[in-house]
């Protein structure tokens, strides 16, 4: 049945229409456990905690306008959903954001604070007490030492008089709603300012592009602080009036079987995450897990907020045929914060698209679609088309004019969903939101940094324009020489590495950090990686490997939604605080000549051999000599 929506101007009135129309009708299910322990919230239930919240914070002097901070732990999503809803109750502008695990969070958090100029933080009773403790000074002045605090999940319950209290903010579709801050994978976080209209007119596209109708339902783990949770999953179940289940991502992490359970068990339609989860479960998955699985309700399998690989689509569909996915319901799709979530994608019912283009050509930014079975062929697989009022061209970065579909430029958009900029930021704004053709004046667009082209009005992302690299006159991404990296041997973690250039006597020169596996952290033969790292690069990149950084588990600089920080590496690697397993840097003078030279010797490779057979060989007898059983890979 199609979704019946009405005009609605705010997500107050979407809300309140759900609570009216369908009180007891469960909105959201959480598995405390991530599997069965469930937790359900009806829409009466929401909006009656929302409206609880909204008079709380009423009571504290909290205005419209101000704003709140949100902060929830992984396994608090349901009171995560009632703080958001209540500050809309409110014309609080709410701000999500990540519980702070170690040093670097906690000053995310306080930037965050600062940058906001927050009010006040909603968060649980579990981490009130925390959260007090990391960010007050006793006797200070400081801005945290005067903010208000709200543990939500610790309210009396009001009784239905009280409720009759609350009464509609005065807002409309502009509204601002939310402070959606970037996740800072390429830079400090800003924060978008998104308003109500531009939320629901993300949600219709959603609903379009997807296909929703009024029976879908969904099943997610992802963060609900992170756009992907909160706009495609939250809301987008409340815009369509069906139910939701969620788990937390300490869950699905620490057993990620249980995301596909979920789905099987629920007959979920729709379900995505960025490519590693797939790649994961690609690979953990045992043959008695997925014997187990039924997914075949599984129509719309959502993938982005990262490159997106056609080997792991390609490698889940046959691993998970048996039990009824289907290789079609793979949807890959574009999106970005500044865009409220949804930017481009296809049309359900049909594959995913792929082209096969020149490999050379491409790093000089030109477009040549070539043979699939053709050596030095680059897979692109395409994220979309642009839906409803949204516009999509590609534009020369330097020039500022509209590029043809043989060139490779950076993606502009426009539409009503686009946020309306960064909260305090006007120059960046202007820089960012506020782009304009050069030759026709065409605009206002959204610059999003990222590359790409369009053929036939699909949407293929090539890279990243401030990641870009150049190395002896050519063009390189980082994800592509990390994913490179990544396959050249087992001890390396699999999306747990960085690509960034330093400059070294006036010349950029790549390094490379990376994650070593833990079972490999003892007895670790430190050349025999760094040679197969070398190597492997050479020969898919002809760039020679400035220095390689070997990194403890889990130290990789990352966003919260889990995006490499290349940024943070780079700066991390140049004052030496990347915390090293082992390293490696190159003594001798080298270019592109010495480089060939160097791989076309001989004694190159029988070096290479050598350490590649010496290392195992060693490794297995310090494993044999500590008890462990193993053999040679």
């Amino acid at each position: 049945m199609q979704v019946q929506t009405a005009n609605y101007a705010t997500l107050v009135e979407l809300l309140y229409d759900r609570a009216q129309s369908q009180p007891k009708k469960t909105a959201f299910t959480f598995l405390k456990d991530g599997e069965t322990q469930a937790i359900n919230l009806t829409y009466q239930e929401l909006e009656q905690q929302a409206k609880a919240i909204a008079l709380q914070l009423k009571e504290l002097k909290i205005k419209q306008g101000d704003r709140a901070v949100l902060v929830y732990p992984y396994d608090g999503a349901l009171e995560f959903i009632a703080a958001f809803f209540g500050c809309l109750y409110a014309g609080v502008v709410a701000i999500p954001c990540y519980p702070p695990q170690n040093s670097l969070a906690l000053r995310d958090l306080q930037s965050r604070l600062l940058s906001c100029q927050a009010q006040i933080i909603l968060t649980s009773k579990s981490l009130l007490a925390k959260l007090k403790n990391q960010l007050i000074t006793p006797g200070s002045d400081s801005i945290f030492n005067q903010l208000d605090w709200l543990a939500t999940d610790d309210l009396e319950k009001l009784p239905e008089t009280s409720l009759l209290d609350w009464a509609k903010p005065n807002c409309d579709r502009d509204t601002l709603a939310f402070l959606q801050y970037t996740s800072g994978s390429t830079g400090i976080p800003k924060g978008v300012m998104v308003t109500h209209a531009c939320i629901l007119h993300n949600q219709k596209m959603l609903q379009m592009a997807f296909g929703h109708t009024e029976e879908a339902s969904g099943v997610s783990w992802l963060p609900l602080f992170h756009d992907m949770g909160l706009i495609g999953t939250v809301i987008q179940a409340v815009y369509l009036g069906s139910p939701c289940i969620f788990m937390s991502p300490i869950a699905f992490i620490q057993k990620p079987i249980r995301w596909l359970e979920a789905i099987s068990r629920y007959k979920a339609t729709t379900s995505g995450a960025p490519n590693f989860a797939y790649d994961l479960l690609s690979r953990r998955a045992t043959p008695a897990q997925v014997a187990n699985l039924d997914l075949s309700s599984w129509t719309v399998a959502f993938c982005g907020a990262e490159p997106i690989r056609v080997e792991t689509l390609d490698r889940f569909s046959a691993k998970f045929a048996p039990c009824g996915f289907r290789r079609e319901a793979f949807y890959p799709c574009y999106g970005m914060a500044e865009a409220t979530l949804f930017v481009t994608g296809g049309i359900h019912t049909e594959p995913p698209v792929v082209k096969y283009v020149e490999k050379a050509p491409l790093e000089k930014n030109r477009v040549v679609i070539a043979n699939s079975q053709k050596e030095g062929v680059r897979e692109i697989i395409g994220c979309g088309r642009a839906w409803l009022d949204s516009k999509i061209i590609i534009v020369d970065p330097e020039s500022l004019t509209q590029c043809p579909s043989d060139r490779v430029g950076e993606i502009w958009v426009s539409g009503m969903g686009v946020g309306k900029g960064y909260w305090n930021l006007h120059e960046q704004t202007e820089r960012t939101f506020c782009a304009y053709l050069k030759d026709t004046g065409e605009g206002p667009f959204l610059r999003t940094g990222d590359l790409g082209f369009m053929q036939d009005g699909e949407l293929f992302v090539t890279g990243r324009l401030n990641d870009l690299m150049v190395f002896w006159g050519f063009n390189h991404y980082p994800q592509q020489i990390e994913e490179t990296v990544e396959k050249c041997h087992p001890a390396l973690r699999s999306g747990c590495g960085a690509a960034f250039a330093v400059e070294v006597a006036g010349e950029n020169r790549l390094v490379i950090a990376h994650e070593i596996e833990r079972s490999y952290r003892q007895g670790l033969v430190i050349d025999e990686v760094v040679e197969a790292i070398r190597w492997a690069i050479f020969q898919e990149h002809l760039i020679d490997v400035y220095a390689i950084v070997l990194l403890k588990t889990g130290s990789l600089p990352k966003t919260s939604s889990g995006k490499v920080q290349r940024r943070t590496c780079q700066a991390k690697f140049l004052e030496g605080s990347l915390d090293v397993v082992g390293e490696w840097r190159l003594k001798e003078q080298s270019d592109i000549t010495s480089l060939i030279n160097r791989y076309l010797n001989p004694m190159t490779h029988l070096r290479r051999y050598s350490l590649l057979f010496g290392g195992r060989l060693r490794r297995f007898f310090y494993l044999w000599a500590n008890g462990k059983k193993t053999k040679i890979k």
